[in-house]
C-alpha cells in the first residue's frame, strides 16, 4: 500500500460535532482501490464509549473507512489513500505508529464468524499470549473468563472452556470473537455488519451485547439493517458512492434528516 507522509492537519471545522471527547477523526479522508476511487473526501468525529453506525447501500465506501480506521487495508495491493485518520489527535499513518499495537487499541469483529481451529479458551488467549499480556496461567485464565462475561458468553461455555471452537452455533461463535477481540483490552472495537449472517435470536443477543458494550469501548459498526442501526447507534452517519452524505445523532437522522438523499435511504426509495 502506498502511504502519503501525513502532514499536520487542523480538526475540520465543518464536521459534525459529537457531545462527548473525540476518540476518532477522519481529515478529508479518501481511498483508492488501484485507479478506483472508493471514498471521496470524509471529514468525521467519532465519541468516546458511544456506538457509531455507518449505513449506506452495498459498494458506498463503508466497510472500507471502517478498515481504514485500523489500517487493515495495507493488506491489500494497490491501495493508497489522501488526508488522515487521527486517533486521539495522533496521526495512525505516522512514520513511528506501530501497526500491530494500532490493531491491538482498535479491535475487529468481521461479517462472518472465523473463529481459530482451536479450543474455545484458546481462541480467546490466542491475541493475550501473542502480546504477552499475561504473566502466568492463572492471570490468562481470569482474562479469558473476564473477556467472555463480557461477551455474555461465559454462562453458555464455562464447562466446555477445552472443546473446539467450531462446535459452537453461529451466534455463539460471533459472540467469541468479540471476546477475543475485548481480550487484548483495545479502546474500540470495529464491527463489520456482525449479525448479518446470524438467526434473529442470536442477532438480538449481539444487539443487546453492543449496547452493554458501549459503557466502556467505543463501537464503530457497518450495517445494512437500519431497524438495527435505529435501535443500538446513538451517531450515524450515511455514505453513498463514497461520500460521507450526512452524520448525526440517530434520532435526528432517523426522523428529520437533512439531505434529501438520506431521507430517500432511510424511507426505502433506493438502496
Amino acid at each position: 500500500m502506498h502511504v502519503e507522509t501525513p502532514r499536520p492537519v487542523p480538526p475540520v471545522t465543518g464536521a459534525p460535532r459529537v457531545d462527548t471527547p473525540v476518540v476518532l477523526e477522519a481529515v478529508h479522508f479518501s481511498f483508492w482501490y488501484g485507479a478506483t476511487q472508493a471514498l471521496k473526501n470524509i471529514s468525521l468525529r467519532i465519541p468516546e464509549r458511544r456506538v457509531t453506525a455507518l449505513i449506506g447501500p452495498s459498494g458506498c465506501g463503508k466497510s472500507t473507512f471502517l478498515r481504514s480506521i485500523n489500517r487493515m487495508n495495507e493488506l491489500l495491493p494497490r491501495t493508497r489513500h489522501s488526508g488522515d485518520i487521527l486517533f486521539h489527535g495522533q496521526s495512525i499513518y505516522r512514520p513511528e505508529q506501530d501497526v500491530v499495537q494500532l490493531r491491538r487499541r482498535i479491535g475487529m469483529v468481521f461479517q462472518r464468524p472465523n473463529p481459530f481451529p482451536k479450543s474455545i479458551f484458546d481462541n480467546v488467549a490466542f491475541g493475550v499470549r501473542v502480546n504477552g499480556l499475561a504473566r502466568h496461567r492463572t492471570e490468562l485464565e481470569g482474562i479469558v473468563e473476564r473477556s467472555l462475561r463480557a461477551a455474555a458468553l461465559w454462562d453458555e461455555v464455562a464447562d466446555r472452556l477445552h472443546d473446539s471452537a467450531l462446535r459452537l452455533s453461529g451466534g455463539q461463535q460471533q459472540r467469541l470473537c468479540i471476546a477475543r477481540a475485548l481480550a487484548v483490552e483495545p479502546e474500540v472495537l470495529l464491527m463489520d455488519e456482525p449479525a448479518s449472517a446470524l438467526d434473529p435470536v442470536a442477532t438480538q443477543k449481539i444487539e443487546e451485547l453492543i449496547y452493554s458494550l458501549k459503557e466502556r469501548y467505543t463501537i464503530v459498526i457497518v450495517t445494512h439493517n437500519m431497524q438495527q442501526a435505529a435501535r443500538v447507534s446513538d451517531y450515524t452517519g450515511f455514505f453513498l458512492l463514497g461520500e460521507l452524505i450526512e452524520f448525526g445523532r440517530t434520532e435526528d437522522l432517523f426522523t428529520n434528516p437533512h439531505d434529501e438523499r438520506t431521507e430517500a435511504y432511510i424511507t426505502g426509495r433506493f438502496g
